[in-house]
């Protein structure tokens, strides 16, 4: 099979091309940035370059996107164009192409606030069936993308699958209240109770996707690692989870003390990865308990593709305030 890969020079399109490259099937990089991941360098924007690179394509798998790191440092045009007008160009083609499938990977960032419950409320049960509310620019043209992308499966029989991911960046979080209160490790620890994912187990649901695409026809998931939490912890998440931490895992507060790590007091979402389990048959590796043992062991919790990609970064310059401004 011949697979194309849009951001091939990003965190998750490295990621696909390495992997990929170590399979039977054909992977063609394209990027608007140079890398040796990328055998194709131009913009999704630009359609006649869309078309070429999509001869003799089987199956797409869509990275190439603004994230929220861009925000503040690109106009809402510029999002516009990548996000919904590139997505648009590839559906396009693809379809034209005769391609078997198409993966869009999205974001969990779409359900914007819907994310965050009013003071007082239990912490929010994220699904599939949570309608986003999305909150900025970014989360717009992602869910106007998804949109579309239902919409080439409805008109065209194009079959389609989204992927919403949530966070498997390794750069710094963007909170400068969090960096300052907490070590990165920690942040990224927490993050497997409820928000975060390993880059390997994101890979491994987009391969999946391709092969479930043309019998599912088309359906939104979410990945993030399995949370060990179920709706009935949800109140005394948001007013009190280490208590709640305490319960599933006894043996975490002696390896945090050991290290000066802390738990947040509160945990106001929880991503719930069911139906990618169930519907694509994913099996994610990474999650609390796995993260929690390797740093018992003294061992880096990472996948080893995590490590081989590293840290990307967003900008093609540093910020005094953090990573990336922040809108």
């Amino acid at each position: 099979m011949r697979i194309l890969v849009t951001g091939s020079a990003g965190h998750l399109g490295e990621a696909l091309v390495r992997t990929l490259r170590d399979t039977s099937h054909e992977v063609v990089g394209l990027d608007i940035v140079a890398s040796p991941f990328t055998e194709r360098v131009g913009s999704i924007v630009d359609r006649a370059h869309v078309r070429r690179c999509m001869e003799g394509v089987d199956a797409v798998l869509h990275t190439a996107t603004l994230h929220k790191p861009h925000v503040a440092t690109h106009s809402r045009q510029a999002f516009v164009d990548t996000n919904v007008t590139g997505t648009l160009n590839l559906l396009e083609e693809a379809t034209s192409a005769r391609v078997r499938c198409f993966v869009f990977t999205s974001t969990t960032s779409a359900f914007g606030v819907a994310l965050t419950p009013p003071a007082g409320a239990p912490a929010a049960w994220v699904t599939e069936d949570v309608a986003p509310v999305p909150k900025n620019i970014y989360g717009v043209t992602k869910t106007a993308a998804e949109d579309l992308c239902a919409l080439f499966h409805r008109i065209r029989g194009l079959p389609c699958l989204v992927l919403r991911t949530a966070r498997f960046f390794p750069e710094e979080d963007d909170s400068k209240a969090t960096r300052e209160a907490y070590d990165d490790g920690n942040v990224k620890a927490n993050e497997y109770l409820h928000r975060r994912v390993d880059l390997e187990d994101v890979v491994s649901a987009h391969l999946l996707a391709i092969e479930r695409a043309p019998s599912l026809g088309f359906g939104r998931y979410i990945l993030s690692a399995t949370t060990p939490f179920s709706p009935e912890d949800l109140p005394d998440l948001r007013a009190n989870a280490p208590l709640v931490v305490r319960r599933r895992f006894p043996d975490y507060e002696a390896e945090y003390t050991r290290r000066g790590w802390k738990m947040f007091p509160s945990i106001d979402r929880v991503y719930v990865n069911e139906r990618a389990r169930k519907e694509l048959g994913w099996r994610p590796r990474y999650d609390f308990r796995y993260v929690l043992d390797r740093l018992i062991a003294g061992e880096d919790p990472r996948s080893p593709l995590a490590r081989a990609v590293g840290s990307k970064g967003y900008h093609d310059r540093k910020f005094a305030e953090g990573p990336f401004p922040v809108e």
